[in-house]
């Protein structure tokens, strides 16, 4: 995982200026929003992802069929002393400080989005938790990174060996939030199976949490070796009921999650680097290709939304597909045009597109903002800690709403210019 360096902030009494900007003509309400039950337990989720894991990316995963997504880990001293801004155009809601956005969401994705925090103090944890639980459905500590930035501040992995300091972390966040926003935390295995037991049952005996996310990896393991699924079975029996296990690890779609749910008991599984290259993996039937479905319509939202170009076009050149349309030659012309681009309008100019190209943002945000609740109307009335069952139901698989294939026209068009 990338990460930058926290930005210097305020002291924990900082005072969170809210901006609203009241107008007829503004996206979906941001002032106040109603919670739903927050299905930890069912389905497939984003996993948290720096760079990766920013809005648009968040809400093509949730049209393709994500349950849950988190946000990139924001450390504390970030988000406390943020100015909170709305757009009146698009809804889109940012968290700035010192003039540079520090987190950005839509409305949209609200009833299912975590906020993944980094922290390595309870104070300074409670505080922002505090701003921004009114615009997520819920709060989760990191304590699995194992990066340097995270370890030497004891954060992230760092907390692994301080199980006293996780443990008051999660303790302050819950006594800083109201009751009905969820609190939960992402952990890697430590080495020792017995002193991962033993950790996991203490954060669970805390009472604080929700949801707990076990990365089946050590923290000195990287991605090339295989995730230690076999050792969650244990982990998800130590805890019992008390608390909704998740997977993640090497899962790369809808039916290595059911081939996951199966082997490990967890009640559901989380996705990073397969959804890192395609978004649109949580699909049943797969993940759309990328050039011809998934980078054109991720541009028309991203522009849409006035996301910042330079974290487009990274997010853009990570998208692949298993098979793709356009043949190795085609990609690699594409990729060429992605990787020349400095702007969305040259990004056109490259394709050689017609002006309005990128238009239509609006329209597939509507979309997606419609199959979210149709999802909702269709989904089981389950609680934080409720489950359907280890395996992923069809009556799930039915809720999602897949998207248009792609437009012939536009593929011949593709086609054409690489």
């Amino acid at each position: 995982m990338r990460h930058t360096p926290p930005t210097r902030s305020p002291t924990p009494d900082a005072k969170r200026t809210c901006t609203e900007i009241p107008s007829d003509k503004a996206g979906p309400s941001t002032s106040s929003w109603t919670r739903h039950p927050v299905h930890y337990g069912k389905g497939i989720h984003l996993a948290p992802m720096v760079r990766s894991g920013t809005m648009p990316t968040r809400l093509l995963a949730l049209e393709a069929g994500a349950e849950l997504v988190w946000t990139p880990e924001t450390v504390d001293r970030a988000i406390i002393g943020c100015e909170r801004r709305v757009d009146p155009k698009t809804g889109v809601i940012t968290y700035i400080k010192s003039h540079k956005p520090v987190l950005t969401l839509h409305p949209v994705e609200r009833p299912r989005l975590i906020f993944q925090l980094g922290s390595a103090n309870p104070d300074l944890a409670a505080e922002a938790a505090k701003i921004i639980y009114q615009d997520v459905a819920g709060i989760d500590l990191n304590c699995g990174c194992p990066k340097h930035f995270s370890v030497h501040a004891g954060m992230g992995a760092g907390l692994l060996l301080d199980p006293d300091k996780l443990c008051a972390i999660l303790q302050a966040i819950r006594a800083s939030i109201p009751p009905e926003v969820p609190v939960s935390c992402k952990i890697r295995m430590l080495p020792s199976q017995e002193d991962t037991l033993s950790l996991v049952r203490q954060i669970a005996d805390t009472g604080t949490i929700n949801c707990l996310t076990v990365h089946c990896r050590t923290p000195p393991m990287r991605d090339r070796e295989p995730a230690m699924k076999h050792r969650l079975k244990d982990i998800v029996q130590s805890v019992g009921k008390k608390v909704v296990v998740v997977e993640n690890g090497d899962c790369v779609g809808y039916e290595s999650a059911q081939q996951i749910l199966q082997q490990t008991t967890a009640r559901a599984v989380m996705i990073a680097r397969a959804a890192e290259a395609n978004p649109t993996c949580f699909l049943p039937d797969g993940p759309k290709d990328a050039e011809t479905y998934l980078i054109p319509r991720y541009v028309r939202l991203a522009k849409y939304l006035d996301h910042h170009w330079s974290n487009t076009k990274f997010c853009l050149a990570q998208f692949t597909s298993p098979d793709p349309h356009l043949g190795k030659h085609g990609r690699l012309e594409w990729k060429k045009a992605i990787n020349g681009a400095k702007s969305y309008e040259e990004l056109r100019l490259l394709w050689g597109k017609e002006a309005g190209f990128f238009e239509g943002g609006e329209e597939i945000l509507a979309g997606i903002q419609h199959a979210l609740r149709a999802r909702g109307r269709s989904a089981p009335e389950l609680g934080v800690l409720s489950t359907p069952g280890p395996a992923l139901s069809q009556q799930s698989a039915s809720s999602v709403i897949d998207p248009a294939p792609p437009d012939p026209i536009l593929v011949r068009e593709i086609q054409a210019v690489v």
